[in-house]
């Protein structure tokens, strides 16, 4: 009992210790992480106003979820392992997010180069164009629009405006599609049989995104299944086959690190089986 106390107040004081003198270190590397997730977000068109008091919220959970594990059940390997993961959730989630949000953008932008040559053949000016492209689309590419427009007429020059929009979608369709635009402006052509053309290639381009991410439908789905099927093989072995053995990879040391291990290459083969089957033409 004696040894026990002393073992958590020296645990504490370390802790405290820490605590102390990295305070300085960790307010450097949240203000870097905060100007990183901001810069995310601000993309994403999500809120940031209270992006610092998220990150210090959850910073705190990845650290009781150390602690935790380290001093209610002795597992510190399983504490390092978790808290990684758990680190690492933010980042997957807004990649994800990006992800989603340009994939619905390059699916609506083959629909608003129609209809701007649309407008331009019907004789409107190219910010007038824009204009009812920012009111029509749908969103989240009208959110894109709305912001060009209103950045052009506060008097930014639409080739900038071009520019920034292109680095902030990083799209290569809507690059292909401001560099017609810029072509056209200096070369005097038919802007709307230009945008056109390109819109028709989108679009078979997004055909052929979409056969091939029919055709990779049930290997995307085998890859959800193979990441699941070695918890399901563990807890079979810990109710049905061998539990004593099995219990021993959460009470050991050498079965906890065994553990861990499994784990994170088994997150990592699922993100490479993603990587490898997205559609990428």
């Amino acid at each position: 009992m004696l040894w026990a106390i002393l073992g958590t107040i020296l645990v504490g004081f370390s802790v405290g210790l820490l605590a102390w003198f990295g305070a300085g270190y960790y307010f450097v590397g949240l203000d870097l992480l905060e100007k990183s997730l901001r810069e995310k977000l601000r993309r994403l068109r999500i809120g940031t106003k209270r992006l610092r008091s998220w990150l210090v919220a959850w910073s705190i959970l990845v650290l009781v979820t150390l602690l935790g594990l380290w001093l209610a059940v002795d597992a510190l390997i399983f504490g390092i392992t978790f808290s990684v993961l758990f680190a690492a959730l933010p980042w997957y989630v807004i990649r994800r997010l990006d992800e989603a949000r340009r994939q619905k953008i390059e699916d609506q932008l083959a629909d608003a180069m129609v209809t701007l040559a649309s407008a331009i053949k019907a004789g409107l000016s190219l910010g007038q164009a824009l204009e009812i492209l920012s009111e029509q689309c749908p969103r989240p590419i009208r959110d894109e629009f709305r912001q060009m427009v209103g950045e052009y007429q506060m008097g930014k020059p639409l080739d900038r405006v071009l520019d920034e929009t292109r680095e902030r979608l990083r799209s290569e369709n809507f690059a292909l599609f401001s560099a017609a635009m810029q072509a056209s402006r200096e070369s005097g052509g038919k802007l709307n049989e230009t945008v056109e053309r390109i819109a028709h290639s989108v679009l078979e381009l997004q055909r052929l995104e979409r056969k091939i991410k029919s055709e990779t439908a049930q290997a995307r789905a085998s890859a959800v299944y193979m990441a699941m099927a070695p918890f399901a093989v563990l807890l079979m072995y810990y109710l049905f086959i061998d539990p004593v053995n099995t219990e021993r990879l959460f009470v050991t040391v050498p079965g906890q690190i065994l553990l861990s291990i499994s784990i994170l290459l088994n997150v990592i083969a699922y993100l490479w089986a993603r990587k490898i089957l997205a559609a990428d033409i």
